[in-house]
């Protein structure tokens, strides 16, 4: 009896006296930074839309833009300091609840501009696939790292059929950014795990066809995906398209910048603040911040790289590979879309974004890789 309230005594459920000395540093400094960032230049981008357009108060968007972070940074803290056992018992409970909610979006969902991706709880409306993406990364790396010494290929299969259940919700929706967004992370994450080059060949090619069988057999689901494409590849009959007006932005910035408030592209473009804030950024701040916020990414994916390569617990790996590579690809994602390198998709960039789904997300995402890299899985 004395031994069993000694271990409950010994048991923490936060990591609260040795939290900072274990921390990485650099990594959260990284990520303070940009939530730091991210309310600055929603003040910039997001006051026009409330006061002019909206005819709401000037900071209104500001004001909610700063409650999210606030909580979302909260919830990044609570989760780094979260004991790791702790959490990693915890990730099928709370991704069976997310995933639940994902399947809910069809049967009670909110529809918006022609898409049903919303559920509305208590008053709250948000997205679950924001909050499916991180433990649908550390479920797979679960998956593939318990099976890694017995059936790896089996591994890959059921891991392979989550993603398919998730893809087929999404593209109910339909949502096309966050699908190919899951797609490549998944594809990443079972490439570092060491999977066979020729059988990532064949999967990419049985998702390309599939994506084109889909497009020929429902056109008038996915007519919004042929427009788009179609305004992609043949710019020149597209007419003065939302990415158009980005690049056209993103030039008229150049290295300087026009000036806080000066920019045109939140009045032109309707969801600037969240599926273009990189090119509002660079029309009012110049290219060079656009610049320094993608490397404050790169520092970080480099930072948790090195970290990785030093640990010898597969889980961990595979788990900060894959929330790096999601983090990048939707970086990436949202950059190619800002200078027309890439389709129209949607995609938020993280931590800077005005959404609260997104925000949470990334609070999530950023508390899980501070848990990890902390000092305790490094050794």
């Amino acid at each position: 009896m004395q031994k069993n309230i000694h271990k409950l005594t010994e048991f923490n459920f936060f990591k609260t006296g040795k939290y900072w000395r274990n921390i990485d540093k650099q990594i959260f400094l990284c990520f303070l930074s940009l939530f730091i960032l991210g309310l600055f230049f929603s003040f910039s981008s997001t006051s026009f839309l409330a006061d002019e357009r909206l005819n709401k108060e000037y900071y209104f968007f500001f004001q909610k833009h700063s409650l999210y972070a606030f909580i979302s940074f909260s919830v990044m803290i609570l989760i780094s300091m979260v004991d790791t056992k702790l959490l990693n018992k915890s990730l099928m409970f709370v991704f069976i609840i997310f995933f639940i909610s994902l399947m809910l979006v069809p049967l009670i969902g909110i529809e918006v501009k022609g898409a049903k991706r919303w559920l509305t709880f208590f008053g709250l409306r948000f997205q679950p696939i924001e909050f499916v993406k991180p433990f649908f990364i550390l479920i797979v790396a679960q998956i593939i790292s318990f099976s890694w010494k017995k059936n790896i290929n089996f591994s890959y299969i059921i891991s392979f059929v989550l993603l398919s259940l998730i893809i087929f919700l999404l593209i109910d929706q339909p949502d096309l950014g966050q699908s190919i967004l899951l797609i490549c992370t998944w594809i990443s994450l079972v490439f570092v795990s060491g999977a066979n080059i020729y059988f990532l060949l064949l999967l990419f090619t049985f998702v390309v066809l599939l994506f084109l069988g889909l497009l020929y057999l429902a056109p008038d689901k996915f007519d919004y995906i042929i427009t788009r494409l179609i305004s992609f590849f043949d710019q020149t009959n597209s007419g003065n398209s939302q990415s158009q007006k980005a690049i056209e932005a993103i030039k008229q910035g150049s290295l300087k910048g026009q000036g806080m408030g000066e920019g045109i592209l939140k009045e032109s473009v309707p969801e600037a603040h969240t599926d273009y804030i990189i090119a509002v950024i660079s029309e009012e701040f110049g290219s060079i911040i656009s610049v320094i916020i993608i490397s404050i990414f790169i520092f970080i994916a480099f930072r948790i790289i090195k970290i990785v390569i030093n640990s010898s617990n597969n889980f961990y790996k595979l788990s900060l590979c894959g929330l790096t590579s999601l983090l990048i690809f939707q970086t990436f994602i949202h950059v190619g879309v800002n200078v027309n390198l890439l389709p129209t998709t949607g995609m938020t960039l993280p931590f800077l974004s005005y959404g609260g789904s997104s925000l949470l997300s990334s609070g999530i995402l950023a508390g899980i890789i501070l848990n990890y890299t902390s000092l305790e899985v490094k050794h």
